[in-house]
């Protein structure tokens, strides 16, 4: 195992090469995992073949310290890992802010790269449990976005360099909760969503040059949910859940193409999609799942058959869930209560508490028939996919966990609070 502690090695920059993004469905593209939910937008990584079982002392390849605070998820390509984070200048009471992106060496876990994005004092504070880098990075392989929220929308090419950063002005969150939620990218479009207590909005832009392509407005309390792009009938849709309205629009226009009623308060899990469907969900003060059936799905779905169909209980408040062979996976608001429905018709296959991981805010992530589910406390279950609850496996480390992990080969990319870590046999 290999302790990093330094972050020593030079920033490298170089221009973008000419070469083509490589889109959600490209072999490429599924073999790494190059957004917070994977290669497939759903938790799952369809090539990953990563452990079953490690601890401190077993089956770590590389642990490495990461600089500042920050619960972004680390996003995989190549020979690259890469996270965000926010590192106080100093040890003031009151110190400006550096928004930095980090890349690390897959291989042995050295810094390749670090790139400070943003610096200053935050407008205003967060969650307890939430801190300033909570968005995370994205890639298609020819370079990495990341969206900071009041600290602009950037893209950098994969050796560091920066290419275009834009300004969207500051978000007066709810409560002051802060920000999170991360960019969507679907081929040569990122889009990003703007829902706080002013006015709101969905804008798309161009990933090479930055240019706004289009802009909706909406009509949101703050949230905190991700963009999800589903492609249906030779177009994409990029779905956005919210508690007003769940909304889904015209990803080359931005025209609303259908909507619904939408979801709880405090919308943070991202929808997910998979054979047609797209489900949307949410868990704070109240219980909503929903259901959308894209081929009957246009204009106002609400009483359609367009709905297949609703559940009303047990859902997620921070963790998103995880679409899987057929299976609906998600936790009851932040607790280790597991519930699993089929995704084709809502019935229930189990609900299981796993007194593992009685807190849990990482997001469930799948691989070669195993799902793995990360606590608060650091330990991580591994259950059987299926229709019945199997445990395979409880492992834990000695580290406090909120980022969802990264499944690559037969590796898995845990980042706690103080270290990113590469687990594999």
């Amino acid at each position: 195992m290999r302790l990093i502690t330094r972050l020593s090695l030079p920033v490298l920059a170089a221009l973008t090469l000419a070469v083509p993004a490589a889109t959600r469905s490209s072999p490429e593209a599924q073999q790494y995992w190059p957004e917070w939910r994977g290669p497939l937008g759903t938790g799952e990584a369809p090539q990953a073949t990563p452990p079953r079982e490690w601890s401190t002392t077993k089956n770590i390849a590389w642990k490495v310290e990461v600089p500042g605070i920050g619960k972004s998820s680390p996003i995989v390509w190549g020979d690259l890992v890469v996270l965000t984070t926010a590192v106080p200048k100093d040890a003031s009471a009151d110190p400006e802010l550096e928004w930095t992106m980090l890349a690390y060496s897959r291989a042995d876990g050295a810094v390749k790269w670090r790139r400070v994005l943003r610096t200053g004092r935050p407008h205003e504070g967060h969650h307890k449990d939430g801190t300033f880098a909570s968005g995370s990075a994205l890639t298609d392989g020819t370079r990495i976005y990341a969206f900071l929220g009041s600290r602009g929308l950037h893209a950098l090419d994969m050796k560091g360099a920066v290419l275009w950063q834009k300004d969207l002005g500051l978000m007066r969150t709810r409560m002051g909760f802060g920000e999170g939620s991360s960019a969507a990218l679907h081929g040569d479009t990122l889009v990003a969503t703007w829902d706080h207590e002013d006015a709101d909005f969905i804008a798309a832009f161009d990933t090479a040059t930055g240019k706004e392509r289009w802009r909706q407005s909406r009509d949101e309390p703050t949230t905190w949910a991700t963009p999800h792009v589903v492609e249906h009938a030779g177009k994409a849709q990029v779905v956005v859940n919210g508690t007003n309205r769940l909304v889904s629009y015209d990803l080359a226009t931005g025209t609303p193409v259908w909507q619904t009623g939408g979801t709880t308060m405090n919308v943070i899990p991202s929808p997910v999609s998979a054979n047609g469907m797209v489900y949307a969900m949410a868990g704070f003060r109240g219980n909503s799942l929903k259901a959308i059936k894209l081929a009957d799905a246009k204009g106002e779905l609400t009483g359609t058959p367009a709905v297949a169909f609703t559940y009303d209980r047990d859902t997620p408040y921070v963790p998103s869930p995880l679409l899987y062979k057929g299976g609906l996976y998600f936790l009851k608001s932040n607790s280790g209560i597991l519930t699993q429905l089929d995704a084709g018709s809502g019935a229930v296959r189990f609900m299981q508490r796993l007194d593992a991981t009685p807190n849990v805010y990482a997001s469930p992530v799948a691989a070669a028939g195993l799902i793995y589910i990360v606590g608060r406390e650091g330990t991580t279950v591994v259950i059987e996919a299926g229709p019945e609850f199997k445990p395979v496996a409880t492992n834990v480390l000695d580290e406090p966990i909120d980022a969802s992990p990264a499944l690559v080969g037969s590796e898995i990319y845990i980042r706690g609070t103080k270290h990113l870590y590469r687990i594999s046999s």
